[in-house]
């Protein structure tokens, strides 16, 4: 029976110390990106995968009881609330953000980009052949 302690020590433990590790990486994200659906992917990302392992980490430590199912819930509830939440926001900033462009090149079609990316790769292999 120790043994399956130990397990789930190390086990919980873990899954408490990567959520705080991806909280971190989180943070970091928020303060180092300039634009704001950069900051805000990476708000969204970090807490969705962040409290759901954190949440999961404790309820290894709870055992099964009611507790267990209650976290369970909210880890169900912020798999689905947080990306809907922060779809909706970035389209409300892509269609309200006048200034789009200056941030972000928007391509009106997809052979523009597929232009944009052969003339690339032409200037590649011309400075290739130069060197």
């Amino acid at each position: 029976m120790e043994i399956l302690e130990w397990i789930r020590l190390i086990l919980g433990g873990t899954l408490l110390l990567s959520g705080l590790i991806i909280f971190f990486v989180e943070l970091y994200g928020i303060f180092h990106f300039h634009y704001v659906l950069n900051r805000m992917h990476a708000a969204a990302t970090g807490d969705t995968l962040g409290i759901s392992c954190s949440l999961i980490g404790l309820m290894i430590f709870c055992g099964l009881n009611f507790t267990t199912f209650k976290m369970m819930l909210v880890v169900a509830f912020l798999w689905f609330a947080s990306p809907v939440s922060s779809h909706l926001l970035s389209n409300l900033e892509v269609t309200t953000n006048e200034n789009l462009k200056k941030y972000c090149q928007v391509y009106e079609n997809l052979s523009d980009l597929e232009k944009e990316l052969k003339e690339e790769k032409n200037k590649e292999k011309a400075e290739e052949g130069k060197v």
